[in-house]
């Protein structure tokens, strides 16, 4: 999927890997909170960036003291009208958070502006919009 960073369209050099998934000896590795609660000490040993995809359910909160450990979260819009993501990239950078944020899902240009707002700064994007629009929807404010 493409990844949208600073405008411009990127590789996404992560690898998505399960709650039972093997993971690789080295490299950038996303995790669900599951799988970052139950393996915490292997995950923060590994050769590579940690990311974590974290459920709009989930309590941020929770997040405290792995927040140092972390290079990536990925939150998810599963509609266009759950705006529960805002909330936990909100209080996510309000906790210290300084890492990437991603959002994930059905991220719509016309929301790009909100989603910078409250600290997103990668996007997965889908094809449905040209990168015209994307870009447009960056510069306006």
């Amino acid at each position: 999927m493409p990844l949208l960073k600073n405008n411009v369209l990127v590789a996404d050099t992560w690898i998505n890997a399960g709650a039972e998934d093997e993971l690789p000896n080295a490299g950038d590795v996303i995790v669900p909170f599951a799988r970052l609660l139950k393996e915490w000490g292997e995950l923060s040993q590994r050769d590579g960036r940690l990311g974590l995809r974290f459920g709009n359910t989930d309590k941020p909160e929770a997040l405290g003291t792995f927040l140092p450990g972390l290079s990536l979260i990925v939150l998810p819009f599963p509609a266009f009208n759950d705006g529960r993501a805002y909330s936990i990239a909100r209080k996510l950078r309000e906790m210290g958070y300084r890492g990437e944020l991603r959002a994930t899902g059905n991220v719509l240009p016309d929301q790009l502006q909100f989603m910078l707002q409250v600290g997103f700064d990668a996007f997965e994007i889908g094809e449905r919009f040209p990168l015209e629009t994307w870009q447009k929807a960056s510069r306006q404010m």
